[in-house]
């Protein structure tokens, strides 16, 4: 029997066929009908589908966009922000979990942070959480509430930290950048498998625009970020 790769296309998508052999001849599965019990179907996989795979890479752009966005949130700029606190966990009942999950988290005013403990046995353990995490701030304990005084950024300081959010940045338009790379490898693959050279640069194009909204994305993240931090 004669083995030889076959594609179907229906609304602009490659599908999965399902053929027969027979004698050399292909059949559609109404036409086998009518011929020997001997005919042996064969399933033809598909060759890579365009759109999913650009849905993947854009999902995975995304995550990384999404990971910077969560790393610059627990940099402190200066400002009190809930969110410096997203990296403490605290012990409760035996499970690790998040601060905002065992306190009310609030910010009274633009340098202070409240926390106050939904079980008050938790205040020590809280406390002692705080100050062995990287953020940096002594906690102040009254019995009803945890408080944190947010100290003015120098100027050095400042510096420093949009340097820390240059570099956090760039790690995420790498990992764009090597998702659209990994992205364009498989498209020049999948002509060998049957994919069209038309397709393949239609795809890598729209491919290019993702990166590049992502991209985007990336530097307004930061240039907010940078805004936030030199704003005395």
């Amino acid at each position: 029997m004669l083995f030889k790769k076959i594609y179907g296309q229906k609304d602009g998508k490659q599908k999965n066929l399902l053929i027969f052999v027979y004698n050399n001849k292909f059949y559609t599965a109404q036409d086998a009908g009518q011929q020997s019990s001997n005919i042996e179907p064969l399933y033809i996989p598909t060759m890579v589908d365009v759109k999913e795979l650009l849905n993947e890479c854009g999902e995975k752009m995304e995550m990384s966009v999404m990971h910077l966005e969560d790393a610059l949130s627990q940099i402190r700029a200066g400002r009190a922000n809930v969110h410096i606190l997203d990296g403490v966990r605290v012990e409760y009942y035996g499970t690790m979990s998040p601060l905002s999950a065992v306190a009310g988290l609030t910010t009274p005013d633009a340098r202070t942070i409240a926390i106050k403990p939904f079980d008050k046995s938790l205040f020590k353990v809280i406390e002692k959480a705080i100050i062995d995490s990287e953020v940096g701030i002594m906690p102040e304990n009254n019995g009803e509430i945890i408080r944190l005084g947010i100290p003015p950024l120098t100027e050095e300081r400042r510096r420093q930290l949009t340097k820390q959010c240059s570099k956090e940045a760039e790690d995420a338009k790498i990992a764009i950048r090597n998702v659209r790379r990994d992205g364009i490898d498989r498209l020049k693959k999948a002509i060998k498998d049957g994919l069209s050279e038309d397709l393949e640069k239609d795809a890598e194009a729209n491919l290019q625009k993702i990166h590049d909204r992502h991209i985007k994305s990336v530097e307004e993240l930061l240039e907010k970020k940078n805004k936030e931090i030199m704003t005395v």
